[in-house]
């Protein structure tokens, strides 16, 4: 039975939640820390939390944040946004993350995703990588929230990131993320070609039937969304039918067995 995860990610600035589309023209949503809790007891298998201005200011700003929701929820977190070192990623892991993903820091020096993956484990180590259709079957790599050009074509770098080390490969289409269109299922399933390490879809879903499509026509092993959860056009129940449905396994929930 095929196991896809359901991941709620959350882009913060500043302490607000946000949301934008294609990484642009950013609204405030609330809380991160209360959508995360209500995320959690809903059915999210994981929690992404993207700190979208620590390019910006240089340094990941979620640590408090980080610490305080780890302190209350129970599934795995995934924090990143201005991880350029060991020791960024080494603090944000003993605030109860369980794995760091790091984008541009990766692009400027690929020895970083080795050097994280050696010390804390290839478990801990996610290479975020945002993809923007520069042709047919082509995508370049991009970063600081889709701003600037890394000249990195998406499929080979991601063959390099898993040699080098990640665990895991967060895929961002820049075309279709906060449309609510689908996912760009074209480049997950070329990404999942081409690496063995999990690949988190992320960027287009707006109804049940792209989780399904995402299910049936790629190879993915998560499915991460935010706005279509922010907005409450969906709920995480109607994404774990869906996949029921589609004959995934589906985590257990308290309630479920009450």
């Amino acid at each position: 039975m095929r196991n896809l995860r359901l991941i709620a990610r959350l882009d913060v600035k500043m302490n607000w939640l946000i949301k934008g589309v294609q990484m642009e023209g950013w609204r405030k949503v609330g809380d991160p820390a209360d959508f995360a809790r209500r995320y959690a007891s809903e059915g999210a298998d994981e929690l992404l939390f993207m700190d979208v201005v620590a390019s910006l200011y240089e340094r990941n700003n979620l640590h408090d944040m980080v610490q305080k929701v780890a302190s209350e929820i129970f599934i795995p977190l995934t924090v990143g946004g201005g991880v350029r070192s060991t020791e960024d990623a080494g603090a944000l892991l003993s605030r109860g993350a369980d794995k760091v993903a790091i984008n541009t820091a990766a692009t400027r020096d690929p020895a970083i995703v080795t050097a994280i993956s050696d010390r804390f484990g290839a478990q801990a180590t996610v290479v975020s990588i945002e993809a923007i259709r520069r042709g047919p079957g082509q995508w370049e790599a991009m970063t600081d929230n889709g701003r600037n050009k890394t000249g990195l074509d998406v499929l080979e770098w991601a063959g390099e990131v898993e040699r080098r080390g990640a665990g895991e490969i967060i895929l961002t289409s820049i075309d279709t993320e906060g449309t609510g269109k689908g996912y760009d299922l074209e480049l997950v399933k070329a990404v999942s070609s081409r690496v063995t390490i999990p690949v988190v879809a992320c960027g287009g879903l707006g109804d049940s039937g792209h989780l399904a499509e995402l299910v049936g026509q790629t190879e993915a092993s998560a499915a991460a969304t935010a706005q279509a959860l922010h907005w409450g056009k969906l709920t995480l129940g109607d994404l774990r039918q869906t996949l029921a449905e589609e004959g995934c396994f589906v985590r257990p929930l308290p309630t479920d067995a009450a």
